[in-house]
C-alpha cells in the first residue's frame, strides 16, 4: 500500500474533531499539520422546539456534528423519539447515531448529500409528515424545499452554531511560502471559504497550487471556482475514506481537478 513518504498535510477540522485522521496521516507516514478553520460550539434549542423534534414521523441529521450535539440538547442521551424515523445524509452521519444507539431507517447508497438523500425511496411519501431537520444554525435550504415540495411539514432543530475561529497563520504562512505543505483536506464549504479568509492574498495563491482532498462534488466544484488546480473528491466523508483519497492524490493521481 502506498506511503504519504513524510508529506505534511495541513488539517482544517474543528479542534478536538481532528484527532482521528490526523492519527491517520501519521500512521500511513505523513505530517499532519493542524490548523482549525470551523469553530462549532452548542447551540441550545428552546425546549418547544426539542418537544416538537421529538414528536416529529422523521428527524433528519445532516451531520455528523448534529448527532453528537443534538445527545446534550436532549440531556445527554437520544429520547425515544416517540416513533419518528431517523435520517441521515450520509455514511458518517449514520455511524454517529447508531453509535448513540439509534437505529438509521435511511441513509442515501452513494450520493452523500441532499439530493442523494431526497432521491431515496423511504423519503418519496412524505405528504402530511412531520420532518424536523436537525442541524446548525442556518444552512443550505434544498433538503427543506424538496420536502416541502412533496408535503412534509418540516422543522428545524438548530444545535450547533459555526464561525471562523480566531488562529495565528505565522506558520502556516511560513509552511506555504516554504513550499512545505503537500495537500490540503477540507470537509465544507464554509471551512474552506474561512482558510481563504484566513491567508493573504500570496499565500492563498500558493494554497491554489497544492492538491486538495474534499469530501463532496459541491465542495470540490466551489474550490474549483475558487482557483484551486488539484482538487481530488472522497468517495465519502469518513477519515478513512479521506486517507486513502489523500494517499492516492500524493501518488500521482487525480491530480487533474475534480474527480
Amino acid at each position: 500500500m502506498p506511503g504519504l513518504n513524510g508529506a505534511r498535510v495541513l488539517v482544517t477540522r474543528p479542534a478536538g474533531q481532528a484527532e482521528h485522521l490526523c492519527e491517520l496521516i501519521e500512521s500511513r507516514g505523513g505530517i499532519p499539520v493542524r490548523f482549525p478553520t470551523l469553530l462549532i460550539v452548542a447551540h441550545q434549542p428552546e425546549a418547544q422546539a426539542l418537544a416538537d423534534a421529538a414528536a416529529s414521523d422523521w428527524l433528519i441529521f445532516t451531520s455528523s456534528n448534529a448527532v453528537d450535539f443534538a445527545i446534550p440538547a436532549f440531556g445527554g442521551k437520544m429520547p425515544g423519539w416517540r416513533g419518528a424515523r431517523l435520517a441521515a445524509v450520509g455514511a458518517a452521519t449514520a455511524q454517529a447515531l447508531r453509535q448513540a444507539g439509534c437505529e438509521v431507517a435511511c441513509v442515501p447508497a452513494s450520493e452523500f448529500s441532499s439530493d442523494g438523500l431526497l432521491a431515496e425511496p423511504a423519503l418519496q411519501q412524505v405528504a402530511g409528515l412531520r420532518c424536523t431537520i436537525v442541524r446548525g444554525c442556518g444552512g443550505r435550504e434544498k433538503l427543506a424545499d424538496g420536502l416541502r415540495g412533496r408535503g412534509a411539514e418540516v422543522m428545524y432543530l438548530e444545535v450547533y452554531s459555526r464561525s471562523r475561529p480566531e488562529a495565528d497563520a505565522a506558520g502556516l504562512r511560513a509552511d506555504l511560502q516554504g513550499n512545505r505543505l503537500a495537500a490540503v483536506t477540507v470537509t465544507s464549504v464554509e471551512a474552506l471559504q474561512n482558510l481563504l479568509a484566513m491567508l493573504d492574498s500570496e499565500s492563498v495563491e500558493r494554497l491554489r497550487q497544492i492538491g486538495l482532498v474534499v469530501v463532496s462534488e459541491r465542495i470540490g466544484q466551489t474550490a474549483l471556482q475558487l482557483g484551486f488546480k488539484r482538487v481530488a473528491v472522497s468517495s465519502q466523508a469518513t477519515d478513512a475514506a479521506i486517507l486513502e483519497t489523500l494517499t492516492t492524490l500524493l501518488n500521482g493521481e487525480n491530480s487533474g481537478g475534480s474527480n
